[in-house]
């Protein structure tokens, strides 16, 4: 039987970003490309706005793009099977695992293996919701255009959703989900923003499968971002690190405070220089902030 305290904090993050439509949330993902390589799985377009970053940052995302629609819900059949880990060749036309078309034709595929992944490689999906608009899809595919759900169907869904998130939760290397969020009414009857993740009652559950819940939104005509439990009443956030995104409104947006805390520093009012966010004495981060702090005093 392990000690907790032999275990040591992980060294990859599973985090979900949502917020309303333009709120910032693909770039500031999208900004990891500075220090890491990014696998992008874009499942509604909108890697666009990745074209703001830097020509070198857009040289370490390799984009994988889902050209997923109500008549072809590519991107649940996709997904699925890349995050269950196994290597996979997705084609670059129809954003299919061993399209057998392509391979015919002799048309390109994208090699993925995300279980071989280290540290230095983040894994992002875009957008949750497209993915439950794929299930939902594939769910109904042999159904008329007005066809409605039955209890069965968004059983069905649940259970799609369901694996795939477990399979982020469990993933050994570093994963961003971006989603949009909806309100839905939690314990005590009290009406909350969540990440959309399939029905309002799943999507309730959906922060259980992350480490680290990120909210965006748009404050003063800037893009803001909480990740303390502490944030709201009404708006389902949260850091199992607990990683302050707060305040950074008045500075560059980024996700550092997570991924890279030894290299985020917030400054004062004054201009001084104070440690690092989310830096911890016992960690050699926490003791190099605070050997460089002493030193400077």
């Amino acid at each position: 039987m392990a000690k907790l305290s032999t275990k040591q904090h992980s060294a990859t993050h599973r985090i979900i970003i949502y917020g309303g439509p333009k709120t910032g949330k693909s770039l500031i993902a999208g900004k990891l490309a500075e220090f890491y390589k990014i696998i992008w799985f874009d499942l509604e377009k909108g890697h666009e706005t990745l074209f703001e970053l830097p020509a070198a940052w857009q040289d370490n995302i390799e984009l994988i793009e889902l050209p997923d629609t109500r008549s072809y819900p590519i991107a649940i059949e996709t997904c699925l099977k890349v995050i269950k880990g196994k290597p996979v060749d997705i084609c670059e036309q129809h954003g299919k695992v061993g399209c057998m078309l392509c391979k015919k034709e002799e048309k390109e595929f994208t090699h993925v293996d995300l279980d071989s992944l280290d540290n230095n490689t983040v894994v992002v999906f875009d957008s949750l919701t497209q993915l439950t608009n794929s299930a939902i899809a594939h769910i109904t595919k042999s159904q008329p255009d007005d066809y409605k759900l039955t209890y069965d169907d968004w059983g069905n869904l649940g259970k799609l959703m369901d694996i795939f998130l477990s399979h982020v939760q469990q993933a050994g290397y570093n994963v961003i989900v971006i989603s949009h969020e909806q309100e839905v009414e939690t314990e005590g009857k009290k009406n909350t923003l969540v990440p959309v993740g399939g029905t309002r009652n799943f999507s309730r559950n959906v922060a259980k499968y992350f480490d680290h819940v990120i909210y965006a939104e748009k404050k003063n005509k800037k893009h803001v971002f909480a990740s303390q439990t502490t944030y709201s009443n009404t708006i389902l956030t949260g850091s199992r690190t607990n990683a302050v995104m707060e305040g950074l409104e008045n500075e560059e947006a980024t996700l550092l405070p997570i991924f890279k805390p030894e290299l985020y520093k917030s400054k004062s009012e004054k201009g001084k220089e104070v440690a690092p966010i989310n830096s911890k004495p016992n960690t050699p981060g926490g003791k190099a902030a605070n050997i460089l702090k002493n030193l400077k005093k």
